[in-house]
């Protein structure tokens, strides 16, 4: 069962937090659209953040040309449209994930490998389901919550409007919410043989990382894979997932093989190497505007940083 949210409390009902009520008053209201229309408008919200969001879209530019240089400037630019596309639709999902109705999802989703799961529960093992930054990450989420009582990970919100309004948007079918300081809590949730969604794709300053390849440039990426199997005795299995049209795929993969080894940078590299599998299936909807590799190994300069002009003579 989720958690209680309870309503409101009055300090988030000071004027200098409404501006945020009205965001997700609009949110709510998209929420409940129909969902072909509620594609339409997010091709169209995406089309609009590509000439308006002038960082973000040099941000997902550069990934994109970091990623994938086999692919022409053409192909990549046609790819960065359609990632802002789908990242205006995901707007939507966001929104119909959390306080609309997934019937229509319901019908049309293929999901593939539960069995898999059914296997490591026999053993009595938490589960720690790995996957990226996709835009279909909650739609499929509150999905595969039909069919297992999945806990997630996030990032906590400085906004304490917004907080309160992703805990309770989740809360909805999730079976609990740990945010990325509550490692004991989490800890505790899979050495009881509960299943956690997780995200370890993002630069996490702050955290204990390494620098492994994905797509073969060095990222700095979070250890707490390693860390979670290595503590837990969890095992650790990619999770797919991807919209194909108006339908969702999700699927499970097998699980990792002798994993955790002693080698914490080389499991932060098997597990990269899962979630760039998972964007290769799906690479329009992997969230290109997040500055992925921002911290870079020593000796080395950010590639968003802009060029130092020669100063005049």
């Amino acid at each position: 069962m989720a958690e209680p949210v309870l309503p409101p409390r009055p300090s988030l009902l000071v004027p200098r937090l409404w501006p945020m009520w009205l965001a997700l008053a609009a949110m709510c209201f998209g929420a409940r659209l129909p969902w072909g229309l509620q594609r339409a408008l997010g091709h169209l919200i995406g089309v609009f953040a590509l000439r308006v969001a002038s960082q973000r879209r040099r941000a997902a530019r550069i990934n994109l040309a970091l990623c994938f240089p086999e692919k022409t400037e053409a192909e990549r630019e046609t790819l960065l449209r359609q990632s802002f596309r789908d990242l205006g639709i995901g707007f939507f999902e966001f929104a119909r994930a959390w306080w609309g109705e997934v019937a229509p999802m319901r019908r049309t989703v293929r999901i593939e490998g539960l069995e898999r799961l059914d296997e490591v529960r026999a053993s009595g093992r938490g589960v720690l389901m790995i996957s990226g930054h996709f835009m279909t990450l909650e739609m499929c989420g509150r999905l595969m919550c039909d069919h297992l009582p999945l806990a997630g990970m996030y990032r906590k919100h400085r906004n304490p409007v917004m907080e309160w309004a992703v805990k309770r948007g989740r809360l909805r079918y999730a079976a609990a919410m740990f945010t990325n300081e509550e490692i004991r809590p989490a800890m505790r949730h899979l050495k009881q043989g509960g299943f956690l969604w997780y995200a370890p794709d993002q630069d996490m300053r702050g955290k204990d990382t390494v620098f492994a390849p994905f797509f073969g440039v060095p990222a700095a990426t979070i250890t707490a894979t390693h860390q979670f199997a290595r503590l837990s005795g969890c095992a650790v299995v990619p999770f797919f997932h991807r919209r194909e049209g108006a339908d969702y795929v999700l699927r499970v993969g097998a699980p990792l093989a002798e994993f955790p080894s002693s080698d914490a940078t080389q499991d932060s590299t098997r597990v990269n190497a899962q979630i760039e599998a998972m964007v290769r299936e799906a690479p329009s909807q992997y969230l290109w505007i997040h500055r992925r590799f921002k911290r870079r190994p020593p000796g080395q300069r950010s590639p968003y940083k802009k060029p130092v002009e020669n100063a005049p003579a």
